[in-house]
């Protein structure tokens, strides 16, 4: 492989081994997807990869430790945030790099990488050889790659129905987040590494890696993916007002954002004063008091756009999805 910091370094002797760890319940039509993905790597010289179907049991890090062993180099994670983090599970600590294509609405990796739901741009950035060696949170032996959260963000994606995401996207998460603008704040203990903890009366605390939300959104402007840190996001809105405001700031991507408070740390324990609802990567974990998150430096291969050091992952997308369409369209037609 080639590239810049970062980059893995490989022989340019064909194609990679890949396997494609795909949640059947995201794909609206599997036959297609798979003729897809084949008929593209093919075209680009690629070995046919394995596949693996997630299950309830199961919903990914079984199969992504299956195609490790079978000697694969890039795993595509094929379906929603809990797929996606479930391949994570499985390539912490490996050379395997991980390669994401989004399915439904997408999730907050792919956002973070600016793929969106394309699937040709996935499978390009794959092919392409782009590498990022990334940190990941640890939460209670889960990993995440994006962020961690309690309170309201968690409680955003409990009220966002799969039928309501399915029919308009991202953007379902307005609604659900609308549900509870008005609900009382939780109070809080954040403890960043041997600092003396602070307390807060917070609607949201977020724990991140990177700093882009659904939509693409930056919340973080100073989160980096592999520079040891973890950004922690305490939100303090009370009123429709402060939500307003808050909301403006970030869409308009302001390095002040009012409302917020930002550490950093490669430590964090939160901990409320009554069990909240939380979640790792956008999808929903089991509510608690405590939310216990340290960084892993450096322990995740992705499959990137452009492998150079860059505070954002999205760079180069576009021109990736551009070169992705025009690899899928010579495969159809061959």
């Amino acid at each position: 492989m080639t590239g810049g910091r970062g980059a893995r370094t490989a022989c340019d002797d064909g194609g990679l081994r890949s396997a494609v760890v795909v949640n059947p319940v995201k794909v609206a039509d599997p036959d297609r997807l798979r003729r897809t993905v084949n008929d593209a790597l093919a075209a680009a010289g690629w070995p046919e990869p394995l596949w693996y179907e997630t299950t309830v049991e199961d919903p990914g890090r079984g199969q992504t430790e299956a195609a490790v062993e079978a000697g694969v180099e890039v795993v595509f994670a094929c379906g929603g945030d809990g797929t996606v983090m479930s391949c994570v599970s499985g390539l912490v600590g490996t050379d395997v790099a991980l390669a994401v294509l989004p399915q439904g609405t997408g999730n907050l990796l792919a956002a973070n990488l600016g793929l969106s739901t394309d699937l040709a741009a996935g499978l390009q950035v794959a092919i392409e050889r782009g590498r990022r060696l990334l940190d990941v949170g640890e939460v209670d032996g889960h990993y995440f790659t994006v962020m961690a959260g309690m309170g309201f963000d968690a409680q955003m994606l409990a009220a966002t129905s799969e039928a309501t995401k399915a029919r308009i996207g991202w953007p379902a998460y307005v609604v659900g987040a609308a549900r509870h603008l008005r609900d009382r704040p939780m109070r809080v203990s954040i403890r960043v590494d041997d600092r003396p903890p602070v307390r807060r009366r917070a609607r949201s605390v977020l724990v991140a890696n990177v700093g882009r939300l659904q939509g693409g959104i930056r919340l973080l402007t100073e989160a980096e993916p592999d520079d040891g840190w973890l950004d922690v996001a305490v939100l303090t809105p009370r009123t429709l007002r402060h939500w307003l405001s808050l909301g403006w700031a970030v869409i308009r991507g302001r390095g002040r954002v009012p409302r917020m408070e930002v550490f950093r740390g490669r430590r964090v324990i939160v901990t409320a004063s009554r069990a909240q609802p939380r979640e790792l990567d956008g999808d929903l974990i089991a509510p608690g008091r405590r939310l216990r998150a340290v960084i892993r430096p450096k322990s995740l291969w992705l499959c990137v756009p452009q492998p150079e050091r860059a505070r954002d992952l999205a760079v180069d997308a576009e021109r990736a999805a551009e070169r992705g369409e025009e690899l899928v369209e010579e495969a159809r037609r061959e």
